[in-house]
């Protein structure tokens, strides 16, 4: 079987495919029309379908040999951005755009299923295609998980597109790959005055000035400096008026890190920290903190796997490195569960606009990328079926 060049026959279909996503994004958790249109995309193919939390989309494909199962993931939901490419198939709904790449993602496992299909009977087990909603909101992995998407699953495959890698390219590394990613609210409480007496009240402004700068103590005198951690107050809100000392502050923030062991550890340190500030002051601080994405961590045989699916495609040169990054992806519940492996795929091209980052209102992608990703995806289920039949 010739997987790169059954990829490349279909590209006009998989640019027609991506344009049409492109062109009707949906907000997480209200991808209905995209899940129709899988669905029906699937049903084609002779690929057995099933609804999954109410717009979430898994296809399972049999072999003729019985074997191990492989499932193969994409996300499918849009960001509420107001597009500003241009494109003559830009966004027609007003205020939703894919700038993150979903149409790509969504594109490209398609495509695979497309490939796969053809080659059933060669096929060692049973591939699953899943099309995961939610993405954006950190919340479809855990959904499909709860109703059962892993079960009888023995490894998963994801990808994401990477704007700062060329066109073409495939980075797939083992270890940490993105961070974990939580958010915490705090709320401190202190008493009301005159601007101009500071001494009769507690100036709850303060106190979370200073509880901003003392957090940022945590990463750098309390966690060891070869690891990587962040932790960022993004909102402070504290008083009404300019002569008026406010009396309560409110403050949003994030941890991210790649260790798990840090993570666990970093909610008793804000807590300890935030008191204590607090208390300086005569005022106290309650911490809220809710846990989100674990940090997505690459299977170590699995990726050897992948890299050589790579290598066997398109040769060594398409195979390039990436380093881990602080952003986070809800892949990682996945990871959690099985061996998981998460590969990221070259679209930059400034010829053809494809030069702005992520979320970005004029974010494109050089379609030619397309029939590599779904390539990728459709290599790595044989090999990975073939190997472990």
């Amino acid at each position: 079987m010739d997987i790169r060049a059954m990829a490349a026959s279909i590209q006009p279909e998989l640019v027609a495919i991506r344009r049409h996503f492109h062109q009707h994004p949906e907000l997480s958790m209200e991808e209905v029309n995209t899940a129709n249109y899988i669905v029906e995309q699937l049903q084609q193919l002779g690929i057995d379908v099933e609804r999954k939390v109410k717009t979430g989309v898994v296809g399972t494909l049999k072999g003729k040999k019985d074997g191990p199962v492989v499932a193969l993931r994409a996300d499918i939901d849009a960001l509420p951005i107001k597009e500003e490419t241009g494109l003559s198939f830009a966004s027609v709904n007003d205020g939703i755009m894919h700038a993150c790449g979903h149409d790509a993602h969504t594109t490209c496992l398609l495509g695979a299923a497309k490939i796969l299909s053809q080659i059933q009977d060669e096929i060692p087990g049973t591939v699953k295609f899943v099309f995961q909603p939610g993405e954006e909101q950190a919340i479809g992995a855990k959904l499909l998980i709860e109703e059962g998407v892993l079960e009888g699953v023995d490894a998963i495959f994801g990808m994401h597109v990477d704007w700062t890698a060329p066109a073409g390219t495939v980075s797939v590394d083992p270890g940490p790959r993105m961070a974990s990613a939580d958010m915490f609210t705090i709320h401190v409480e202190g008493k009301g005055g005159h601007g101009s007496a500071p001494h009769q009240g507690v100036d709850a402004a303060v106190v979370a000035a200073a509880i901003m700068m003392n957090l940022q103590t945590i990463v750098s005198r309390e966690i060891d400096p070869l690891e990587s951690a962040v932790i960022s107050i993004g909102k402070l809100v504290s008083g009404d008026r300019f002569n008026i000392l406010p009396a309560r502050a409110y403050m949003e923030g994030t941890c991210r890190c790649f260790n798990p062991a840090i993570r666990e550890n970093i909610p008793d340190s804000i807590s300890r920290v935030i008191e204590n500030t607090a208390a300086t002051f005569r005022a106290t601080a309650k911490l809220h903190y809710q846990f989100g994405c674990p940090s997505t961590i690459n299977d170590e045989a699995l990726t050897a796997l992948a890299q050589n699916s790579i290598k066997r495609l398109y040769g060594d040169e398409a195979l390039t490195t990436k380093p881990p990054e602080m952003g986070s992806e809800d892949f990682a519940f996945y990871a959690e569960k099985i061996p998981a492996t998460y590969a990221y795929l070259g679209i930059a091209n400034s010829a053809v606009g494809a030069c702005y980052p992520e979320h970005h209102a004029r974010y494109t992608i050089d379609e030619s990328a397309l029939q590599v990703g779904a390539a990728t995806y459709a290599q790595f289920a044989v090999d990975f079926l073939t190997e472990k039949s």
